[in-house]
């Protein structure tokens, strides 16, 4: 058993709990948005797709994270690596949450309907994509997403809970067993399903990089979210010693890494589909370009790489909790904002922003971060008999 140097209660105590608050706006957000289902449907599915790829992307992308904790068998993470084994333990919630989207397939998404009315070029298009766009096989791909999403997500957060009752550290190795091969259904599955989720809703437009584009926005914001998680955690007086200014300022590194990971992919994307000039690829930025939907752009590329590339480009600021908490919002705000970009045009010609897209919000936010914290609070916040951890304690 590992002889830690814990000095902080690692259990997450009632009167920290946001559980009542939380749940209550979940509850006001439900509610208003099943008004939405009778008032507005195909409103309330563009709303609920842009929230659901928006919460989808803070666990898959925890659970990528998890997975890469355990191949490399890194250690400056340990203490804060209960944060996103929680939130990827229940994504098997999604698969519940999936089931309106499925429902209204056929009102999201036009290859579901009878294109016979539409050109010629359309027609052509809908024999070659049909094997692939068909309802059949797309409820059937994501019946698979969610099992191995849920399998993996479940099974790293139970052996990792095991290893804390038992101290067997044989555990370790089991975790990094599952997770290498985790890995790569991970990387394949994640592709395909923002092909489904979102890049099929234009049904002419296709690239190849919209996989690893999505990864790449989930994947950045994730280090934010941890950094505010973190931050909350000592707001309320908990983990002060265990999680401590060099592991938030290695958040914020990689918080600045993945910032250019993200817009290298996010450029590369646009640079070829303007270089190639193909039209049917052009459209889908033409129309994402014109009117005001180009605030958004504009506000997605200096929210999400510019503002925080040349703020956190210095030393000191990673160090900074303000700063940190500052960025970190801001490129959370901008996943939201580029999610509803990349969404909302295949309904509306010009931004205008709905009650639903706020509601359905709250509701989503309710579920999530109220499952979060029922999971969180039932176990040590920290795995405390994991072989990394007084390794990562000692980066004091």
């Amino acid at each position: 058993m590992a002889h830690t140097k814990l000095t902080d209660n690692i259990q997450f105590p009632d009167s920290a709990n946001p559980s009542r608050i939380i749940i209550a706006i979940g509850v006001v957000g439900i509610i208003a948005s099943l008004v939405g289902v009778v008032v507005n449907y195909e409103q309330f599915l563009h709303s609920y797709l842009t929230s659901f790829t928006f919460f989808i992307s803070i666990a898959l992308a925890s659970l990528f994270l998890v997975m890469i904790h355990h191949i490399t068998r890194s250690s400056w993470g340990t203490t804060l690596r209960r944060i996103p084994e929680t939130f990827s333990s229940y994504i098997w919630v999604f698969a519940i949450l999936f089931i309106p989207i499925l429902l209204g397939m056929t009102t999201l998404y036009e290859w579901t309907g009878d294109l016979a009315d539409r050109n010629v070029f359309y027609q052509e298009l809908s024999e070659y994509k049909s094997p692939y766009l068909n309802i059949t096989f797309f409820v059937i791909r994501n019946i698979i997403y969610f099992s191995i999403w849920a399998f993996l997500g479940y099974k790293l957060y139970k052996k990792s809970l095991d290893m804390d009752e038992t101290g067997d550290w044989g555990i370790d190795t089991t975790l990094r067993k599952i997770s290498a091969p985790g890995i790569f259904f991970f990387a394949f599955t994640v592709a395909f399903a923002s092909f489904d989720w979102i890049m099929s809703l234009r049904f002419d437009w296709f690239s190849t990089m919209f996989g690893v584009y999505y990864f790449s926005m989930s994947f950045q914001m994730i280090f934010a979210v941890l950094i505010l998680m973190a931050l909350y955690l000592r707001g309320k007086g908990l983990l002060l010693n265990t999680i401590a200014r060099p592991h938030i300022s290695d958040l914020g590194a990689w918080l600045f890494a993945f910032t250019v990971f993200y817009a290298y992919i996010a450029f590369g994307q646009f640079f070829l589909i303007y270089y190639a000039n193909i039209p049917e690829a052009t459209l889908f930025y033409h129309y994402r370009l014109e009117g005001n939907w180009q605030y958004l752009f504009y506000a997605v590329i200096f929210g999400r790489f510019v503002i925080p590339f040349l703020v956190l480009l210095s030393k000191p600021a990673k160090r900074n909790y303000t700063v940190l908490r500052i960025m970190s919002v801001m490129i959370i705000a901008s996943h939201v904002v580029e999610l509803y970009w990349l969404i909302m045009p295949s309904m509306h010609a010009t931004f205008s922003l709905h009650w639903l897209d706020v509601t359905t919000f709250l509701a989503f936010a309710g579920i999530f971060f109220g499952l979060f914290f029922f999971y969180f609070k039932q176990h040590s916040m920290v795995p405390k008999n994991d072989p990394k951890l007084v390794e990562s304690l000692n980066k004091h």
